[in-house]
């Protein structure tokens, strides 16, 4: 239809033939980009994460229990895992500065919606929209990562990119806590909802499409990657959706290993994002704000670990990401055992531990998602990284109600015992990946 033509990939335009030019326009326009997309990234998790602080209120207010709300968390991570593998087959054939953006300004629509709610069953469909929506963010910034920053540097940005992850965290106890004290719940899901709208329009004014709608050479080229830059020339065909989805990714072995190991991965981020505070007051004695203190820590160390690990994996690896995802999820399992086996001595202790495993977890939480992007093709880094993200987020819901009635019927023993297994079947899976490397006849030919 005529009217959706907006959003379709930007078309290409005659190249800018100034050396000058092109690299005084690539210069400003990666800067653009990557403030565009860690921006809207940030108040995509501003969104989600706001669910969080309504709660206690939400039960207390209109009677839910743990096990209502314990549901609309599920239904989260249900429709947002589903939404990353199809909105990333979809983001594919999109402009991502549409894509993202409207995703953006929906979630807050949403968000709002939610507060003007006052039953379960509206909540369950308004929060399963959200996150939906919430799927729109992801794949097109895998685009842009994509086709903004080449093999060779990809690793150091899409690290800085990683970090509103953990921007977001950290700022967003502070900001959601003090809305939903003072305000109540129902203005904690307001703020972020009309915030989220206006960065929804921000987005699209400020993201483009490649490099070549704006008249520049691909990365590639710019850059002087010479086994890359030769295969660019591919960047001008469009694959069908059939073509990306099946040839590059379901037939693609590398792509299902990277997908069942993130399962694991978010298995293991998500139950240290929902139930370490809870765990700390139960079975090491804190009160609630000591133990929500190292949540703070965990966002810290995550923030300094996906620096690393882009780094490292571009510096020490030579662009290969699974040397970094083997050894940080080695070292989160051990982190793991730590936090569980040593005891309370202080609450210093137990914070650096946190801090660790967030710095561990959060390395494989986002090379996973790069390497899946650069073992596929180009053209199907949205549906590469989607199809990841469905199986990431399959984690997530299985760390909400299935792992919080391991905890409930064998204790924090078999809360344990599960999230270790957990980091050491990731382990097996990425270990075989060691040696495999990005290459450009999977990414442009």
């Amino acid at each position: 239809m005529r009217f959706f033509q907006f959003l379709h990939p930007a078309p290409f335009i005659p190249q800018i033939q100034d050396p000058k030019i092109v690299k005084k326009k690539y210069v400003y326009w990666r800067f653009r980009t990557l403030i565009g997309m860690y921006i809207g990234y940030a108040f995509f998790y501003f969104s989600r994460k706001s669910f969080t602080f309504a709660m206690p209120a939400m039960s207390s207010a209109l009677g839910l229990d743990k096990a209502q709300l314990g549901i609309l968390a599920t239904i989260l991570s249900l429709t947002y895992g589903a939404s990353k593998f199809i909105s990333g087959i979809i983001s594919d054939k999109s402009n991502p500065r549409y894509f993202m953006g409207i995703g953006l300004l929906l979630t807050g629509i949403f968000n709002i919606f939610f507060g003007l709610s006052s039953t379960m069953i509206f909540f369950a469909i308004f929060w399963g929209l959200n996150g939906w929506f919430q799927g729109w963010g992801w794949p097109p910034v895998a685009k842009l990562l994509t086709h903004w920053y080449s093999q060779s540097e990809r690793g150091r940005w899409w690290s800085i990119w990683n970090t509103s992850h953990n921007l977001g965290g950290a700022i967003i106890p502070i900001i959601g806590s003090i809305i939903a004290e003072q305000m109540g719940w129902r203005y904690s899901m307001y703020f972020p909802g009309i915030a989220c709208i206006f960065m929804g329009v921000f987005i699209i004014y400020t993201l483009r499409d490649t490099p070549q709608s704006l008249g520049l050479p691909p990365i590639e080229v710019y850059r002087k990657e010479k086994a890359e830059a030769k295969h660019s020339d591919a960047d001008k065909l469009e694959l069908p959706a059939k073509t990306i989805l099946i040839d590059y990714v379901l037939k693609n072995k590398y792509v299902w290993t990277l997908a069942i190991a993130y399962f694991f991965i978010y298995i293991i981020r998500t139950a240290f994002n929902d139930w370490t505070v809870m765990f700390l007051m139960e079975e090491k004695g804190y009160s609630m704000i000591a133990a929500g203190t190292t949540i703070f820590w965990f966002e810290i160390g995550g923030f300094l670990g996906s620096l690393a690990a882009g780094w490292s994996s571009d510096y020490m690896f030579k662009g290969k990401r699974n040397p970094v995802n083997v050894l940080f999820t080695l070292f989160v399992t051990f982190s793991v055992l730590a936090l569980w086996k040593l005891p309370a001595i202080n609450l210093a202790i137990q914070s650096l531990l946190l801090f660790f495993i967030g710095f561990f977890i959060f390395g494989p939480q986002m090379l996973i998602g790069m390497a899946a992007a650069e073992l596929s093709h180009k053209k199907a880094a949205g549906t590469a990284t989607g199809f990841a993200g469905w199986f990431a987020y399959a984690g997530a819901a299985a760390a909400g109600g299935p792992l919080g009635a391991v905890a409930r019927d064998w204790g924090w023993e078999g809360f344990f015992v599960i999230l270790t297994a957990c980091g050491i079947v990731s382990l097996l899976l990425l270990i075989p990946l060691w040696k495999v490397k990005y290459n450009p006849k999977h990414v442009d030919t």
